[in-house]
């Protein structure tokens, strides 16, 4: 007898509906309607970054990809929970890609990272060098940054050297 994959059925009405929508949380689905409404295109899982742990090669699939006015790529990941999985995870893509701006939108940024931590999801972040932190949304001063559905990106100014 074939076993099913009951992952998707579990848990909340809002996981239930992002799961149809192709999203794995009702945070997702959530993000994906604001970027929707906000007129920005949904980049949902479309690149991978390529990371290394230690002695092995990984790929890391960020949540929205978003084209900065000045060419350059935002990625931004959304997380309910941040186990020290994920943690341990994010610092060696980070360490694998210098200079990747990649931002988070928590659940809850205050949540504590262990039972009777102190440090918060956002102390953490901001430890590992992520200092852009929502909780719930995207931030307006994010999206302004970006480029719009059907808009293209402000050549930048180059110098003639001589």
């Amino acid at each position: 007898m074939k076993k099913k994959n009951h992952w998707h059925t579990a848990g909340s009405k809002k996981r239930q509906a992002a799961y149809k929508y192709g999203y794995k949380s009702g945070l997702e689905l959530t993000v994906a309607n604001q970027i929707k409404e906000a007129k920005y295109p949904v980049n949902y899982e479309t690149e991978k970054l390529e990371y290394v742990v230690p002695a092995t090669n990984h790929k890391y699939t960020p949540d929205f990809i978003f084209q900065k006015k000045n060419g350059e790529t935002m990625y931004v990941e959304t997380k309910g929970r941040w186990t020290t999985i994920d943690r341990r995870k994010m610092k060696n893509i980070l360490a694998s890609n210098p200079g990747v701006d990649l931002r988070i939108v928590f659940q809850n940024p205050n949540q504590k990272i262990t039972k009777g931590s102190k440090t918060t999801y956002e102390m953490y972040a901001n430890k590992l060098g992520i200092t852009h932190v929502a909780k719930k949304d995207i931030p307006a001063e994010w999206f302004k940054e970006c480029l719009k559905v059907g808009e293209v990106p402000k050549p930048q100014k180059q110098f003639l050297t001589y």
